[in-house]
């Protein structure tokens, strides 16, 4: 036996070289959670664009002059009547988004329908406040990107 072992076996005091993995002591992974930073985002948008929908619709129901009037158009509602639509919907909004923020994994596919459906209510609101409207259009689709992208890592441990 020579008196300088090989490189390559373990060597040393027991219960050291043989228990310490190379490269000294590996630390622990953290867990993955489902609620990662693509969710909060979808979350603080949902709470801020559910509260700016409220106002919104308050502003439409008040029938004040911060809308302009539309003549003929294919999808006519009246302005009181957007301006219940865009109530409702922002208090759910804001309610989802808040749950989101909480970490209700209930609120994920209400968060992907509720966007979805602000997307097509701004959509049919454009000749009222178009550059608003595309605005809000831009922000639902990020919330629907962030909240569908975060169903990828569902299926790893949390």
């Amino acid at each position: 036996m020579s008196a300088n072992p090989p490189a390559d076996e373990p060597h040393g005091e027991i219960g050291t070289a043989w228990s310490m993995p190379r490269g000294g002591p590996r630390r622990p992974t953290p867990p993955r959670s489902r609620f990662g930073g693509g969710v909060v985002f979808a979350g603080v948008l949902m709470l801020c664009g559910g509260v700016l929908a409220v106002l919104q619709g308050i502003a439409a129901i008040a029938e004040d002059d911060v809308y302009a009037r539309v003549g003929a158009y294919v999808y006519e509602l009246s302005l009181t009547g957007w301006g219940w639509i865009h109530l409702v919907l922002g208090i759910v909004t804001a309610a989802t988004g808040a749950a989101l923020l909480k970490k209700a994994d209930w609120a994920r596919f209400p968060g992907v329908f509720l966007a979805a459906l602000s997307l097509v209510a701004q959509f049919l609101f454009l000749p009222y406040e178009p550059l608003w409207s595309v605005t809000v259009m831009a922000i639902d689709v990020f919330v629907i990107w962030s909240l569908a992208s975060a169903w990828e890592g569902a299926g790893q441990a949390t």
